[in-house]
């Protein structure tokens, strides 16, 4: 099983752009329709930017027309940690990576079914790994979810 760790944070000044070490670090938020997944309709998954943990597969992301990716579930819930958030003078469900501690967003409960949820994530806080490159870069055990699947009908 492979161990996800999170960097330094000099390591991390190096090799994040400003965005995704204010979003990461800093519970920072992007701009809607201004991010790098929201319209991304490729099938892969989603890893975390800091630690590289899996997250969030296409198959399970849709369009909420709030202009960040959302998703109805983690791919894998054991690297999904949430916490109460009280920013913005309101409660709100924070979602977190739980090796690399990185600030990824927050889930809400107006989702469409099967789970009535919104995973609302930041894409700065995401590294996009598309099918094709799952077993180079080491993400080959999730192959199998993809079997069938055209790459060019995500939502």
């Amino acid at each position: 099983m492979k161990q996800y760790t999170k960097p330094s944070d000099d390591e991390l000044r190096r090799r994040l752009t400003p965005e995704q070490y204010e979003v990461t670090q800093h519970e920072g938020t992007e701009p809607p329709f201004q991010n790098a997944y929201w319209n991304n309709k490729a099938h892969g998954i989603y890893v975390d930017v800091v630690s590289g943990e899996p997250l969030f597969s296409s198959l399970d992301k849709y369009d909420s027309g709030t202009g960040w990716p959302s998703f109805t579930k983690p791919l894998e819930p054991g690297n999904i940690v949430t916490r109460e958030d009280r920013k913005l003078w309101m409660v709100r469900t924070e979602v977190r990576s739980k090796h690399g501690d990185s600030h990824l967003g927050h889930v809400f409960d107006d989702g469409p079914a099967p789970t009535g949820l919104r995973y609302c994530m930041n894409s700065a806080a995401l590294r996009f790994i598309p099918v094709e490159k799952l077993e180079e870069e080491g993400y080959g055990e999730y192959l199998p979810l993809f079997e069938g699947v055209s790459n060019k009908s995500s939502t």
